[in-house]
């Protein structure tokens, strides 16, 4: 088994914020996720000091409109989904008093609908995503109660299938992506009797292939960023120990790429998406230290925050 590069992953993320190629003009509205995942990933290899922490907060801070929310990037519209990866990147710097707490939780209130959903911005959109966004976001701004959360939750499960599995709408297919938050928002709101575990488990074991990667739904083609969503759905319910988790660490680290050092979806071309390999070098890290890489993490798979701990003794 290879070793994971940290020092040419490094290298990659930092290089990402110099591109000012066509591929990163078409990818700008996504920056404030790109961005989340890229840090997040510095810090669990211990290189976030290496990012100008001044330059990254005050920008998050131009990316908040006068509703409460963020946005993508400077001139983008507001959208739940880059309203969370600013508020945890805030989270990541302990610099969650530079914003207003109660305007931001104002802005999420208000999009939940009479069903419990949540759209995604002022246009309507309506998936489970955003309702795991939505209470992700308020239990990190303390600030659950602004919410019908009984509502929140009876909508998540009503997305839930006989599989055991969630969609992202009532009825839709399950995808270990959409389990993973439905999971989370109901593991946050302290709802998980809701999900079987035993029926879960075994549809989310299934998705390991013979390669050892993990793939979203069945008959697809195994992808280095569910070891993220299957794994850390699996940490929620307790039946992590359900899939071979050395067969997984070969897999991820055999999707390091030779060209920029990011970790790629195996047998494909190293992709353009700049937002996307830091993504899936995040989810792949996280992966590597939930099975003890020599660095030392405590991984909340809930939330999607990590904190770094001291090494015990």
């Amino acid at each position: 088994m290879g070793e994971l590069q940290i020092e040419r992953h490094v290298e990659y993320i930092k290089s990402l914020d110099k591109k000012k190629d066509f591929d990163s003009l078409i990818m700008e509205h996504l920056r404030m996720n790109g961005a989340y995942w890229g840090l997040t990933a510095m810090d669990l290899m211990g290189k976030l000091g290496e990012i100008d922490e001044e330059r990254v907060i005050s920008w998050v801070l131009q990316c908040q409109h006068d509703c409460g929310g963020f946005s993508g990037n400077i001139d983008h519209d507001p959208h739940i989904l880059y309203t969370l990866s600013a508020v945890q990147l805030l989270v990541l710097y302990d610099k969650l008093d530079v914003i207003d707490a109660e305007k931001v939780a104002g802005y999420i209130a208000g999009l939940q609908q009479d069903d419990g959903s949540f759209a995604g911005d002022q246009w309507g959109e309506i998936d489970t995503r955003f309702s795991c966004c939505a209470i992700n976001c308020l239990s990190l701004l303390k600030r659950l109660d602004k919410i019908d959360l009984k509502k929140a939750i009876d909508f998540v499960v009503s997305c839930k299938n006989f599989d055991g599995g969630f969609g992202c709408l009532p009825g839709g297919e399950s995808h270990a992506g959409q389990i993973f938050c439905c999971v989370s928002a109901l593991a946050i709101a302290g709802a998980l009797y809701h999900v079987d575990r035993d029926i879960l488990g075994w549809w989310l074991c299934e998705r390991q292939v013979p390669s050892g990667g993990l793939n979203g739904r069945p008959e697809k083609l195994e992808d280095v960023c569910y070891s993220w969503w299957v794994l850390a759905s699996l940490v929620m319910i307790d039946r992590a120990h359900w899939i071979d988790k050395e067969k997984l660490k070969c897999f991820i680290l055999s999707c390091q790429g030779c060209h920029c050092w990011s970790f790629r979806g195996l047998n494909q071309l190293i992709q353009l998406m700049h937002c996307q390999w830091m993504l899936l070098t995040e989810y792949s890290l996280a992966a590597q230290n939930k099975w003890g890489n020599s660095t030392i993490i405590s991984l909340f798979p809930v939330l999607s925050v990590f904190f770094f701990i001291p090494h015990l003794q």
